[in-house]
């Protein structure tokens, strides 16, 4: 099923009409010590938000690159008859994040043996390929592609092509931030791509891949939704304690577990957005507790063995803050309990959604989701 005809199905169920802007100009251009990447992975809504608020990323652009036209549609692209394919223009600061492990993160999102297209994308605009900008990129992706290949982890042959950009054509603005601006069709339509369940069998504990890097004075530094910046150094006692110690603050002594307003919780460290008030319930444990994450990529989970239980801990991605645990007796839909320090969040209201840089999930509010 092609991802056209798939999302036909999901806008039927969800009673959602889609609608397509006009296609938006060539590639953009680049300014100061920013470069590009250009990288095709199957469907570019999937390869958005695995660079999206990463240390040195500044943009990441939807679009289509590889074929003769110019300026082309998103339906002539779905045609085949253009040989375009759906890629991503990834603006970064070499300084902070390397080509190299944008290509790591690159292998770690798609399935480089699979000629067709991508899980149930079919069809050449869905191929994957690394399209270098000049000779140092080339041979850097020479390099990554040679070293997956040695790691032995796909069991087929990987067919991901290495060629020279040619144009890159930004994609309609409907396809831009498409997993913000329309979260739910992005997370029905990715449950059914197959995408992570690839991904979790092939690359299980390494599929959250590490970047290190460090900011002046060697504080951390992450990019924030806006390309706002935000170090540790504006917590208090309690707030340091919890996300940088794992600690627990007082149940029902704490700032949001009873917080009724409409609005997103962000990382008090980072401000990537974790949760949603439509996402929240009241628990009774005295924390806040929610039944899923506003950006599920946005949590990583794993195994914690303290006080003498084993529980599944609930960290930040890019701040690596400690924010809770993960129990499996929460409500429908999907009886899961994430149960969040006060201490580690910062809450957003409706209201200043806009103002703070957090817009895109306003539509969440507006339309009643």
């Amino acid at each position: 099923m092609s991802k056209l005809a798939f999302l036909i199905f999901v806008s039927c169920v969800l009673l959602a009409t889609f609608s397509f802007s006009k296609t938006g100009s060539a590639e953009t251009k680049v300014s100061g010590d920013t470069e590009t990447a250009i990288l095709a992975g199957g469907c570019f809504w999937c390869m958005e938000h695995p660079y999206e608020d990463l240390p040195g990323v500044s943009k990441v652009i939807s679009g289509y690159t590889g074929g003769k036209k110019k300026k082309p549609t998103y339906k002539e692209v779905a045609s085949g008859s253009t040989l375009h394919v759906e890629a991503v223009e990834v603006h970064f600061d070499p300084a902070k994040i390397s080509y190299s492990d944008i290509l790591e993160i690159f292998w770690r999102n798609i399935d480089p043996t699979d000629a067709g297209g991508q899980f149930v994308d079919r069809g050449k605009q869905y191929t994957t390929g690394i399209f270098y900008k000049n000779k140092q990129q080339k041979q850097v992706a020479q390099a990554s592609k040679k070293s997956i290949e040695g790691s032995k982890r796909f069991s087929k042959k990987i067919i991901t092509k290495i060629v020279k950009a040619g144009a890159f054509y930004r994609a309609e603005e409907y396809h831009q931030d498409f997993f913000k601006k329309n979260y739910i069709h992005y997370r029905v339509y990715r449950a059914g791509s197959g995408r992570d369940e690839f991904i979790n069998r092939v690359w299980g504990k390494d599929k959250e891949y590490k970047i290190s890097r460090t900011g002046l004075n060697n504080a951390p530094q992450f990019t924030l939704v806006g390309n706002k910046t935000g170090s540790k150094n504006h917590l208090t006692k309690l707030q340091y304690y919890v996300t940088q110690k794992s600690g627990t603050e007082p149940p029902y002594k704490n700032e949001y577990w009873d917080n009724k307003r409409p609005g997103i919780y962000v990382d008090i460290v980072s401000g990537e957005p974790l949760f949603s008030s439509k996402d929240k319930f009241k628990s009774g444990t005295g924390w806040p507790s929610f039944t899923r994450p506003l950006v599920q990529e946005n949590i990583v989970q794993q195994r914690d063995a303290t006080l003498g239980m084993v529980r599944i801990e609930l960290r930040s991605k890019s701040a690596d803050s400690h924010l809770g645990h993960l129990f499996r007796d929460g409500p429908k839909p999907t009886g899961l309990r994430y149960c969040i320090n006060s201490a580690s969040l910062r809450f957003v209201a409706v209201e200043n959604l806009t103002k703070e840089g957090y817009g895109d999930f306003s539509t969440l509010f507006s339309n009643g989701l």
